[in-house]
């Protein structure tokens, strides 16, 4: 069944659904990895300048805490407290500084000399230098708010790491790890939970867990690893508008491949595309449409119709597939297959009949293909059929070229081919363009003979048709009868006139002419039989 112009229209429209979606499916993933690679760069970036900011300001607190031990005021003075209070005075990020022993605060610039004794703390962690860190030391716990001390010796400082966090456009966490060195145990000191692991935030590179991301960078100065982390989720809940032109920008892209690829393949599958295949297949077929005599009814001659039915199963006509093949430059192929179909076919037939004519059409190219003439004797050669029972037609439009035409048929009727002009009457042919050619018959066009009963003007101009070819001593073939009006419209004008149509055969393939050729020999011989029984009754009438 043809597909429609709204079918094919559909069926792209479908192609385009299905490849969009599919893209967007794909684009969904693929920007879902970008968007991760970009994000683990960036957690990189994220974890390395935290790890940066930590150590410059650890070298701050060192440099206090080194101040604070070569205090020259006696301890816990007044004028040594006085000392630390100008220390912290200049810091942004320090609480405290002064002198602690046993975890307990001795005196600092805040708390002064504490009236009451505090309760010892034991450090969290101890580093490999010996110094020591406290989480939220006692005397200046405050809420949720994380509160660091490190003590060195008999001195300390206080702060507050919060100075490290820098505001950026992804939801990135971090968190702060720390080793214990007399336990070799890792710890969080700030931050958030991450979720992960433990030792596998203390070694550097690129983590991923799931949906989860890490980015671990660790500090050589001061025995600590920062992991900044995030969740594929929210970096794409936070950049929604991205993700979601990446996600429609693969659709479209892949929507529009799929178009293209669509039409490449209906190209692919065009006319033009599928004839050349067929040709090149073989796959082609040759029907014969008988050739009658008018007068007697019998069948003298066949003309050879390629047909040909396309990869969709849909036939093809003629008319538009040879159109093709001329606008293309490869009707010669439509030819030559005709040709050896025709040989293979007939071969037998023409070599024991030498009176039966095969007709078959040739296109204007073939005039002027140089290798045409040497292609078509050697292989009536190779069949053993002589020259004369090949008829060549040739339509008016082939004659356009005169010089052309009159040359090849020529060369044609000198190797005792007839030469016909096929639809003869709708195009170029006159008196002196016909005599120029030297044909040897016409073909009248279908068009006049279906007028014939009817009050069409071009009625008329069958009788003028007709006296041409008998001024020029031409065979006239009379094509497309359908009915007897026609035929004997024609058969009274002319009784030499021969006629192709409906009404004696349509084209058929080769087994059934076959039979055709059979039943027409069966009626040969009654007609001659009774011919004969007359005869003899005719001679004892005598006697």
């Amino acid at each position: 069944m043809m597909r429609t112009p709204k079918k094919r229209a559909l069926l792209i429209l479908i192609v385009a659904v299905i490849t969009g979606t599919i893209g967007a499916v794909g684009g969904y993933l693929l920007t879902r990895a970008i968007m991760a690679r970009v994000t683990e760069g960036k957690l990189e970036q994220y974890a390395a300048r935290i790890v940066a900011d930590g150590e410059a300001s650890s070298a701050e607190l060192r440099t206090v805490l080194a101040a604070v031990s070569a205090s020259r005021y006696q301890p816990c003075s007044g004028a040594e407290i006085g000392y630390f209070r100008a220390l912290i005075f200049e810091s942004d990020y320090l609480k405290d500084a002064g002198r602690m022993r046993d975890g307990r605060v001795e005196c600092s610039a805040a708390l002064g000399h504490p009236e009451h004794l505090q309760t010892q703390s034991d450090p969290d962690f101890i580093q490999q230098d010996g110094t020591k860190i406290y989480k939220n030391l006692a005397p200046y716990q405050s809420g949720d708010l994380t509160v660091i001390a490190l003590e060195v010796g008999d001195s300390f400082v206080v702060f507050t790491p919060f100075s490290r966090i820098h505001s950026e456009p992804l939801p990135m966490h971090y968190t702060e790890i720390v080793t214990d060195a007399p336990t070799q145990k890792t710890g969080v000191l700030l931050g958030e939970s991450s979720g992960a692991g433990l030792p596998s935030l203390t070694t550097e590179g690129v983590t991923r867990l799931g949906d989860n991301l890490y980015a671990t960078r660790c500090s050589i100065r001061f025995f600590n690893c920062v992991t900044a982390f995030t969740s594929i989720h929210e970096v794409v809940h936070a950049d929604r508008a991205k993700f979601a032109g990446g996600v429609v920008l693969c659709g479209l892209f892949s929507s529009l491949a799929g178009v293209f690829i669509s039409l490449l393949y209906r190209r692919n599958k065009s006319v033009e595309q599928q004839l050349r295949r067929a040709i090149s297949r073989d796959q082609l077929r040759v029907f014969y449409q008988p050739i009658v005599h008018l007068a007697s009814g019998r069948i003298v001659g066949a003309e050879a119709l390629a047909r040909w039915t396309n990869e969709e199963g849909i036939s093809i006509a003629p008319d538009v597939f040879v159109k093709v093949a001329e606008e293309h430059g490869f009707v010669g192929a439509i030819t030559r297959l005709v040709l050896r179909h025709t040989l293979r076919d007939f071969g037998p037939t023409l070599r024991s009949h030498p009176d039966f004519r095969l007709s078959i059409n040739v296109a204007a190219a073939d005039l002027s293909d140089p290798e045409f003439l040497p292609v078509l004797e050697n292989s009536l050669a190779a069949a053993g059929v002589p020259a004369r029972s090949l008829a060549i037609e040739i339509t008016e439009g082939s004659t356009v070229r005169r010089d052309v035409a009159i040359e090849a048929i020529c060369r044609l009727r000198e190797r005792g081919h007839s030469v016909h002009i096929d639809d003869f009457g709708t195009g170029y042919s006159s008196l002196a363009y016909l005599h120029d050619l030297s044909v040897d018959a016409i073909k009248i066009d279908k068009a006049f003979t279906q007028a014939i009963g009817t009050e069409a003007v071009i009625v008329v101009i069958l009788p003028q048709i007709l006296a041409l070819a008998a001024a020029l001593n031409l065979r006239v073939i009379v094509e497309g009868v359908e009915t007897g009006e026609q035929a004997s419209y024609f058969a009274e004008a002319n009784s030499s006139i021969l006629a192709q149509g409906w009404l004696f055969g349509r084209p058929v393939p080769v087994i059934e002419f076959r039979s055709l050729l059979a039943e027409n020999a069966k009626k040969d011989a009654a007609f001659a039989d009774a011919s004969d029984r007359s005869e003899s009754a005719e001679s004892l009438q005598t006697v």
